[in-house]
């Protein structure tokens, strides 16, 4: 080290600084944190993580591609724990810094990067429903491996779980139910397929609306998803 200090004329600390503490590149330290820019895909916690943004990027997401591309979450202000949920999600999986911006009944939960693109390929121009919607083969892995956090992601966007009434012979019977609804067909078999990955029994009560209700079959979204808060 002292001798090319000597060789370029710069003091030893300088020196020292150049070669040894200054810091990488910010875009090599995004791409470093973006698991499929990097050997290791990640942990299973990141990828829970990960499946759970997913879920919740096909409801209610929207990725802008710009010079620095930055993608948003519009979660309702009723639900702050799911606000709080989206906010973790993003920083676990890439962002080193996320936004809330508040707009009329929501918080637009949001974050710039340069390698959302990659871990979003489904971003394009249009609604959603008016586009196809077909995951990457690692992304199907992915929610293979983590069903229930990509089920808690599509149901905390587009889905409820509500306790619905019925009345039979005059005696009054109460159920939870839980109900997804989403305009594109092909984010509607994504739902359908993650619950078959589980096991859960579902139906369409519609053509845009899908309906949890079998006693066995809602506690396992019980177990994955509950109630939003």
């Amino acid at each position: 080290m002292a001798e090319v200090a000597r060789a370029v004329g710069l003091p030893y600390p300088t020196a020292r600084h150049w070669c040894k503490d200054r810091p990488e590149p910010k875009q090599q330290v995004t791409a470093m944190r973006c698991f499929r820019c990097r050997d290791k895909v990640g942990s299973p916690a990141t990828l829970g993580q990960y499946a759970y943004l997913l879920g919740l990027y096909l409801g209610d997401g929207h990725l802008v591609i710009a010079r620095v591309p930055v993608l948003r979450i519009f979660c309702a202000d009723a639900w702050p724990d799911l606000i709080t949920a989206c906010e973790n999600a993003m920083r676990k999986v890439l962002a080193t810094s996320v936004q809330r911006v508040q707009k009329q009944g929501c918080v637009a939960v949001q974050s710039y990067g340069k390698h959302w693109p990659c871990l979003f390929p489904q971003h394009g121009p249009g609604k959603k429903h008016e586009r196809p919607i077909v995951l990457a083969d690692w992304q199907r892995r992915i929610v293979e491996a983590c069903p229930g956090d990509f089920l808690r992601g599509l149901f905390h966007s587009d889905g409820c779980r509500v306790s619905n009434r019925v009345t039979v012979r005059g005696k009054q019977y109460v159920y939870p139910r839980y109900m997804f609804v989403n305009e594109s067909t092909d984010i509607m078999g994504l739902c359908q397929w993650a619950l078959d990955l589980l096991g859960i029994a579902w139906r369409m009560n519609r053509r845009n609306c899908l309906s949890v209700a079998r006693r066995d079959a809602v506690a396992t979204p019980d177990h994955h998803v509950g109630p939003k808060s």
